[in-house]
C-alpha cells in the first residue's frame, strides 16, 4: 500500500497494529480521524494515554478498574460468597450484561496452555486458591471456555481445593465445545450460569 504521507502511513502502521484491524481498516479509520476537527483527536489521544498510564486490577479479583478495589468487588450487595472464575476481562463483561449474576469474579489472566508457555504460576491461581481458604466463600463456578485448555485450567483448581468445603459447579453447556464466552449470546449465557452444575458431574460427561 503506497502513501503519499509520511505521516499517515505511520499512523496507518499504528492503528493496524490492533486486533482484527488490517492496513485497509487501519487506513479508513485514520482518514476519518483526519476528517474531524484537531481537538476531537486530542481527546481521542489523551482518553488512550489517560487509560494506559492510569487503569488498575482490582487487588481483589484482578479485573480492570480505576481503583485498588473495582465496582464489583466493592458493591456490598452483591454475594461475595459465590465467585466466578473467568479467564479474562471480557468474559466479566459478558457475564455482566446478563444481569443473571450477583455474585464476584475472580479473573485468572488467561488458561493452562503448556503449548503457549502458560503454566499455573503464571495465573492468579493461587490467589484464588487463598481466598477459598480464607473460609468465607461457600461456591466456586467455572466459567472457562469449553476448550481443552479451559477443562485443564478448571481440573487443576478442582484438584487445588477438593479436600475443602466449598460448592464447585460449572455453567452448564449451552455453550458449545470450543466457544468463547465473549462471543456467546447474552440469553444463552445467562441460562448456563443459572443453570450451573456440579464440576464432578461435569467429569463424568466429558
Amino acid at each position: 500500500m503506497e502513501f503519499s504521507s509520511k505521516l499517515i502511513e505511520k499512523a496507518v502502521n499504528e492503528m493496524s497494529q490492533l486486533p482484527g484491524i488490517g492496513k485497509r481498516t487501519a487506513l479508513r479509520l485514520v482518514l476519518h480521524i483526519l476528517k474531524q476537527p484537531k481537538e476531537q483527536a486530542s481527546f481521542l489521544a489523551q482518553a488512550l494515554v489517560t487509560m494506559r498510564e492510569e487503569i488498575k486490577y482490582c487487588n481483589s479479583c484482578h479485573n480492570i478498574s480505576d481503583s485498588a478495589v473495582c465496582e464489583i468487588c466493592a458493591n456490598t450487595s452483591r454475594n461475595h460468597q459465590i465467585i466466578c472464575v473467568v479467564e479474562d476481562i471480557r468474559d466479566v463483561m459478558a457475564i455482566e450484561n446478563t444481569g443473571q449474576f450477583r455474585g464476584i469474579y475472580h479473573v485468572l489472566g488467561g488458561k493452562i496452555s503448556p503449548i503457549d508457555g502458560v503454566g499455573p504460576s503464571q495465573l492468579t491461581i493461587n490467589k484464588l486458591v487463598e481466598k477459598v481458604k480464607l473460609g468465607q466463600v461457600k461456591e466456586i463456578i467455572f466459567a472457562l471456555s469449553s476448550t481443552m485448555e479451559g477443562d485443564t485450567t478448571n481440573f487443576y483448581i478442582y484438584k487445588q481445593i477438593a479436600d475443602l468445603p466449598i460448592v464447585v459447579s460449572t455453567i452448564a453447556r449451552g455453550i458449545a465445545v470450543g466457544d468463547e464466552l465473549e462471543y456467546a449470546d447474552e440469553v444463552t449465557l445467562g441460562r448456563s450460569i443459572l443453570q450451573r452444575v456440579p464440576f464432578e458431574k461435569s467429569l463424568k460427561t466429558n
